[in-house]
């Protein structure tokens, strides 16, 4: 007996439902993602479109948000895959009513407008407050590096620069030289109608590069002359292998991104890297703040963020938790003056049970770090900060791993704030709508 099958006809003519609404089950994240976005205040996107009267009608910039949110939130942040979707991808499809906008014009229009995009992380995350996931009892601060949108092999040392200026200045008097004789040559030989002042391709490819390595050692050396102290005040320590306001040999600058930084990431690799800011509070982690830095080290960025926290949410946490890097007895100094409590670790603290709790008095004669070393063995201080991994580890875990975020598209310091905003906001998005707690106004 023949196996039957279910009809399998691939030329067969189908009738689509007649209702977008119909191609996706009620419950799916595109209506909610659309339904957030249509309470979204984005005049300062509408704003510039209302000014032009002439030219082809623009994609309406609701639906171009909320494209871009989706992609953001769904780990497709390429406008040429964003535009791929919409031709292939159902949800896609539904979400912009069959509008097919081009990888240009997704693209541009997030550069266009990055800094209103970026103001909507404090519009979701208002959302979010409202939905009562933002609980401010703890908050937890934490940095991820994120790969620059440059290779680290684009980038020299200061060293390296100073003797390759030698080198190309070298190779282009000897090349003018040689252009020299050229054309002498070809005036004896031809006559003298020929202009003569053509460059050479091999030239004008070191002089090219002559002008880049120039630029990025005059930027080198503003950045070292903001760096160094005054005359009046004199340097602590060791002297300074090079003259302050001199920058050191092993000062490295990219020149596809020169704001991005060589650093280390979490395998131990070195990268070119931006580091990525954020605060995280509540029972379903809530991104509360965020940032980026071209600063490896994260102890600078302590204090802004939670100054952040409280502009974004118009509260004040009652404590933070924040690991090794974040610590520096300013940070604990500047938030004790705040009332907040910090639980921010001196040095590396071991997981699993907690230590046995000290006992007696707390001497008088303890540093600021050993205090904080012993408010950490302490059972409060212990399960406290066990909190910090279960906030942070999972935030970074589903925005880099989950969606597949590891690069930055942009390139610039400004602009990847724009972006890490936009990446923030999505993962708001998707949690406050697995939190099932959201309502339409």
């Amino acid at each position: 007996m023949e196996k039957t099958y279910r009809p399998y006809e691939p030329d067969q003519l189908l009738l689509l439902p007649p209702a977008l609404q119909d191609w996706l089950p009620e419950e799916h994240v595109v209506f909610f993602l659309s339904d957030v976005v249509d309470q979204l205040d984005l005049t300062a996107i509408t704003s510039v479109y209302e000014q032009e009267q002439r030219g082809y009608p623009p994609y309406h910039p609701r639906m171009m948000v909320k494209l871009l949110l989706y992609g953001y939130a769904t780990g497709v942040a390429s406008s040429r895959r964003l535009a791929q979707r919409c031709q292939e991808d159902v949800a896609f499809r539904v979400l912009t009513a069959n509008n097919i906008p081009d990888f240009r014009t997704i693209s541009d229009f997030r550069k266009r407008h990055l800094a209103a995009l970026e103001a909507l992380f404090v519009q979701v995350l208002r959302c979010c407050q409202r939905a009562g996931l933002v609980q401010l009892g703890t908050v937890a601060l934490d940095g991820t590096k994120v790969r620059a949108n440059a290779s680290k092999h684009k980038a020299m040392s200061y060293g390296r620069m100073q003797t390759e200026v030698a080198r190309l200045e070298a190779e282009v008097q000897a090349l003018l030289a040689r252009a020299e004789r050229t054309d002498a040559a070809e005036d004896a030989r031809h006559g003298a109608t020929r202009r003569g002042d053509e460059l050479p391709a091999e030239l004008a490819r070191r002089t090219s590069r002559l002008q880049t390595i120039r630029t990025a050692m005059a930027a080198l050396e503003a950045d070292a002359q903001a760096a160094a102290p005054p005359p009046e005040q004199p340097r602590r320590g060791r002297p300074p292998k090079a003259p302050p306001g001199t920058p050191p040999p092993k000062a490295q600058r990219n020149f596809t991104d020169p704001d991005s930084r060589i650093m280390v990431d979490g395998d131990k690799a070195f990268i070119q890297a931006y580091n990525a800011q954020a605060a995280m509070a509540g029972r379903h982690p809530i991104i509360v703040a965020c940032a980026v830095t071209n600063q490896a080290s994260d102890a600078p960025h302590a204090l802004p963020l939670v100054a952040a926290v409280r502009r974004n949410t118009c509260r004040r946490p009652r404590r933070v938790l924040a690991d090794a890097g974040y610590w520096s007895e300013t940070n604990v100094t500047a938030l004790r003056a705040a009332k907040i409590e910090p639980l921010i670790a001196p040095g590396k603290v071991k997981h699993g049970p907690a230590p046995p709790p000290p006992r007696g008095r707390i001497p008088t004669t303890l540093s600021l770090r050993d205090r904080m070393r012993r408010t950490l063995t302490t059972k409060r201080g212990h399960a406290l900060y066990a909190r910090r991994k279960v906030l942070t580890e999972p935030v970074f875990g589903l925005i880099k791993r989950a969606r597949g975020f590891r690069q930055f598209l942009l390139r610039g310091l400004s602009k990847v704030q724009g972006e890490w905003a936009l990446i923030c906001t999505g993962h708001n998005l998707l949690t406050l709508f697995r939190s099932g707690r959201w309502a339409p106004a």
